[in-house]
């Protein structure tokens, strides 16, 4: 064995050492390049928790933490929700007007012990019975009114496992639509539709099925640079745990989705596919084989490059909204790597994270922030703009932010955003003015989120300045947010279009994360000022 073949199999222990400080991993530890690992090839989401966990007395809005520090930073829980079932996929909408709801997809593995015992059966379990791979979607409205929790429930519906979900960043057939990777092998897209109490449900409005049985892993939109020419057709590019990518296209007027083109990408599971936002042609996937790839969907088969920079498997990439040539791809071997497309032998970054990285989302407003779900490592924000613009070796890690006990695989920064308002003019109630969609009624979208001065953590545990460029837990290591709290915020007020966007204070952000093991959704407010 070589040194180089040592030193990946030093990493994987050590990898398996870490995550056997916490219960078994819902998701396979990737095998390091060149060593398959386990025999058996066939993905295994598989998690060891009941359906249901048992949940302490205390309110889930409680939290512990064992790391929280950002330099010259602020940041505080405002609401847990329990999702009951394992959480690995959170989006908030993009879309103006209805930015203020917010996607959370679940992933939970059914054993037959877990299954109810049938009193008529003849022979108890079966052991043959194979394994249900559950899901739940849930839809949430953040509504900061003062008399309920930021985060309100509207819809939830069973599904399979959910591995990943997109919002399309533009409307088809005035609808928005989210699009959904799950464990039954298809990509579905729902339709966003008014209810008559006044809410929004998603429906269904289109399924497809890939071509080998397996597992859909990812997807994403064409639209990520929020919108597309109008000539441009609208495309879905998803990968599979065969190692398959499909590139599917969007008719607005027939049948839904429709089959473009699929090939074999990688040799194991492919875990993400990704678009080239400003050339949409070009697409990226990254496999459980450690290699990152880039495609011409003109000629689909042969891949235009092939990088081993990664060394072990490639799990999230997302090409820059804001800059044409920007591309982050991150990985279990706990480096996020920051790239220009236009040379990639060799990464503009490489910022080690301490935590594989399930997830990475460029910030909608602000072009140098990435947030990055790095599963044991918790979350994390960089600042990429002296890597980018100053080819320093690695981000600035403006935030990190550990949970114990738990696995964070999704993140995403809410398009909500504080807006300061003219000391003479007053703090307006919700829907007083209408927001810059044409067209739009003002019962239509939500535009003012009354803000009120009130701290959401307690008066007891604020998070404060601990002297030394990080934040600290005053008075012990608890964070709680109770149901009621406030974002504290004076004379802001959120507004979810972009009429404000020049007096915006992006110095204060929302953002969501969903873990493991608890199964919570977790709600933040970071302030970076």
């Amino acid at each position: 064995m070589g040194v180089a073949e040592r030193g990946r199999r030093r990493k994987w222990e050590e990898c398996r050492a870490r995550a056997e400080q916490c219960p078994p991993p819902s998701r396979p530890w990737p095998r390091s390049r060149r060593s398959p690992g386990p025999a058996d090839p066939a993905l295994n989401l598989a998690s060891s928790a009941r359906l249901r966990h048992p949940l302490s007395a205390t309110p889930v809005a409680a939290a512990s933490f064992s790391e929280c520090w950002a330099a010259g930073s602020r940041v505080r829980l405002l609401q847990a929700v329990d999702a009951e079932h394992t959480a690995d996929s959170v989006e908030w909408c993009p879309l103006e007007g209805c930015r203020r709801l917010l996607a959370c997809g679940t992933y939970q593995l059914r054993k037959p012990e877990d299954q109810p015992a049938d009193p008529g059966g003849k022979s108890g379990l079966d052991v043959d019975e194979p394994q249900v791979r559950l899901g739940r979607l849930y839809l949430y409205s953040f509504n900061e009114d003062g008399s309920t929790c930021p985060l309100v429930e509207i819809q939830r519906r069973d599904t399979s496992a959910i591995l990943d979900m997109k919002w399309c960043h533009v409307p088809v057939g005035g609808h928005a639509l989210l699009g959904v990777a799950d464990a039954g092998g298809s990509v579905e897209l729902l339709r966003l539709v008014r209810s008559e109490q006044n809410s929004y449900t998603l429906e269904p409005f289109s399924r497809f099925a890939l071509e080998k049985r397996g597992l859909a892993l990812s997807l994403d939109w064409s639209t990520g640079k929020a919108g597309r020419a109008s000539d441009q057709p609208l495309k879905l590019i998803s990968s599979d745990s065969n190692g398959q990518l499909s590139l599917l296209k969007v008719s607005e007027a027939g049948p839904g989705l429709q089959a473009v083109a699929t090939w074999q990408a990688h040799h194991f599971e492919a875990w993400i596919a990704a678009f080239n936002y400003w050339q949409t042609e070009v697409v990226y996937s990254g496999g459980d084989d450690g290699l990152l790839k880039g495609w011409d969907t003109r000629m689909p088969p042969t891949s235009v490059f092939t990088s081993r920079r990664h060394s072990m498997g490639v799990c999230s990439i997302q090409s820059s909204p804001h800059q044409e040539n920007v591309l982050a791809t991150g990985s279990y071997d706990e480096h996020v790597l920051l790239w220009d497309t236009r040379n990639m032998k060799q990464p503009l970054a490489d910022t080690p994270v301490q935590g594989g990285v399930w997830r990475l989302k460029w910030h909608p407003f602000r072009r140098h922030l990435l947030l990055a779900a790095c599963v044991h490592g918790g979350f994390k924000v960089l600042n990429c703009q002296r890597a980018v613009e100053e080819k320093q070796e690695a981000c600035t890690v403006a935030l990190s932010h550990i949970l114990p006990n738990a696995l964070v695989y999704g993140v995403d920064w809410s398009w909500l955003y504080f807006h300061r308002l003219p000391q003479a003019q007053p703090l307006l109630p919700l829907g007083s003015f209408p927001c810059s969609d044409p067209g739009a009624k003002t019962a239509d979208v939500v535009c003012n989120l009354k803000v009120k001065g009130q701290s959401p953590a307690s008066s007891s545990d604020p998070l404060v300045d601990d002297g030394e460029g990080g934040t600290k837990l005053q008075g012990g290591g608890r964070l709680k947010a109770p149901c009621g709290s406030r974002l504290h915020a004076s004379r802001l007020q959120i507004c979810d279009c972009d009429l404000y966007l020049e007096a915006a204070n992006f110095d204060i952000n929302l953002l969501a994360t969903c873990s493991f093991y608890d199964h919570v959704l977790h709600l933040w407010k970071w302030d970076s000022s």
